[in-house]
């Protein structure tokens, strides 16, 4: 049975109301955080600030300072405890786990009520309303969606009764509308198993026989769970599986990396790809446009957005009506969650303004995400610290790349590391660097785990003098050195390897 036409006049109502942002993007906005604070103002939060007396975004933006996790993480552990009205009203039950934070291991995100409707759920309907709109001959709902998820395995020992601590889409799926329930595979049952070992084969197995006709996730980890499905069913193409698969909804990471993985596995003139900018701190952005790679930011969807530019530090955030296409600034955030003028550490390049459309441009700092494992500097500078102490060694400088995943290999991390005094086993060391890296870094542990996602990483050793001698090809050799330690893709450890040999 194809329903795609029954259902079609209700998702496109979202697209007619996206389209009026372009001519209402700033009253769309403010009314956007005149509820947020009217909702803030009932809790500890709002009240320590005064949201009762904030009128305008122009108050907001003079008396509520910038608040990384490191300042709101004490109120998310009074949350995460079981008490009410922290930073939004009521007892929030779900929080979603990710890394990327320089204190701690793991942040917390909290999932509220409003969150999971206003902004998770309604972007994803939004995501399948620009499908239809981009694709009117599309069977999207004559088959079954099937939807990637995590699981609820965190890294804290104790929390309050009724709170739920876990991935992001392990808190989607267990929420999800039973309706939707209908339509998607596989069980929750499946979909929130912890152990990959075990996980993978049921993921195959619950839906190689299924008619699918979508799939979300992200890239790195769908990549093996296709190529494991045709494999199983001793295919060519994951088309010659599911002939009616037409799209993949993905997001979590850059897709570019894997592009033309996909595009080996699957056939061409079928199948479609739509980016989505679903993040712990709320859905934000989606590609409205098959054929054009920037996002449209989503602007009633529970989130207030500021845009501060990364070329002038000192300068005030802007509003979402006061940005300039072509320039890139570090996203600040305001939502439903609880999180009030948040730098989630992205920087977002804004493609457009009329309709306000972006790309995601990097992060704010150094770090590593091919994979989805969110390594930052802190947890590399961690690792290598206690793995050197553990095994006797001495580090004098180190830089780390991804090493991608080909059709027969596993994507991996790499290491170019500088020693004072080598490892007396460096097999022994790889081993032990690897595991303080799953200790420092919970995504980069779930990643790793069965060695199904990610190999371990490997280590070359570099000569001595490297690392000045690439400072000085690139003019930065003296007081003010500083080494990369990690980059999100090859350019930098492919110019010091090629300097090493």
């Amino acid at each position: 049975m194809n329903l795609t036409s029954l259902l079609r006049p209700y998702f496109m109502k979202r697209v007619a109301v996206s389209e009026s942002w372009i001519d209402n993007a700033e009253a769309t906005q403010r009314n956007e955080l005149g509820m947020l604070l009217r909702h803030g103002s009932q809790c500890a939060w709002g009240r320590e600030h005064n949201f009762r007396d904030i009128k305008t975004y122009e108050d907001f933006r003079e008396r509520v300072e910038i608040s990384p996790y490191e300042t709101i993480r004490p109120y998310v552990m009074r949350m995460i405890g079981g008490e009410r009205d922290v930073l939004w009203p009521g007892r929030v039950k779900h929080f979603a786990q990710s890394s990327g934070t320089s204190d701690g291991k793991s942040k917390y995100i909290p999932i509220t009520d409003m969150s999971f409707s206003r902004s998770h759920f309604r972007g994803s309907s939004d995501v399948v309303a620009h499908y239809l709109h981009c694709r009117p001959d599309s069977r999207l709902f004559s088959g079954k969606a099937f939807i990637l998820g995590g699981s609820f395995a965190n890294e804290l020992g104790t929390y309050a009764k009724g709170i739920r601590v876990g991935d992001l889409s392990a808190n989607l799926i267990d929420n999800i509308n039973p309706l939707a329930e209908m339509v998607r595979v596989p069980s929750k049952k499946v979909a929130l198993m912890e152990n990959w070992t075990e996980k993978l084969p049921a993921l195959v197995e619950s839906a190689k026989r299924q008619n699918i006709t979508n799939i979300s996730g992200v890239p790195s980890w769908f990549l093996t769970v296709l190529r494991e499905t045709i494999k199983s069913c001793g295919a060519n193409t994951i088309h010659d599986v599911w002939p009616n698969l037409e799209v993949f909804f993905h997001g979590g990471i850059s897709f570019k990396p894997y592009r033309e993985q996909y595009l080996n596995i699957v056939d061409r003139t079928k199948m479609h790809f739509q980016e989505t900018y679903n993040a712990s701190e709320g859905f934000f952005a989606l590609q409205n446009d098959l054929s054009d790679p920037s996002m449209l930011l989503l602007l009633d969807a529970g989130t207030f957005y500021e845009f501060k530019p990364i070329d002038n530090p000192a300068s005030k955030p802007l509003a979402a009506w006061e940005l300039e296409q072509g320039n890139i600034y570090e996203l600040i955030i305001t939502g439903c969650n609880g999180l009030w003028r948040y730098p989630i550490g992205d920087t977002v390049k804004v493609e457009s303004t009329r309709p306000l459309k972006i790309t995601i441009a990097g992060r704010t700092k150094h770090y590593i995400n091919v994979f989805g494992e969110e390594v930052m500097v802190h947890n590399t500078d961690a690792a290598i610290a206690k793995a050197s102490s553990m095994t006797g060694c001495e580090i004098a400088n180190y830089t780390v790349g991804p090493i991608y995943s080909t059709p027969n290999s596993q994507g991996r991390h790499q290491w170019l590391i500088e020693f004072n005094v080598r490892p007396n086993d460096m097999a022994l060391f790889e081993t032990t660097l690897d595991e303080c890296l799953c200790n420092e870094n919970s995504d980069y542990q779930a990643k790793r785990s069965g060695d199904i996602f990610l190999a371990p990483l490997t280590i070359d050793t570099a000569r001595k003098g490297l690392f000045d001698d690439w400072l000085a090809t690139t003019g930065k050799l003296g007081g003010q050195r500083k080494v990369p330690r990690l980059c999100n893709d090859r350019h930098i450890i492919d110019s010091m390897l090629k300097l090493n040999n």
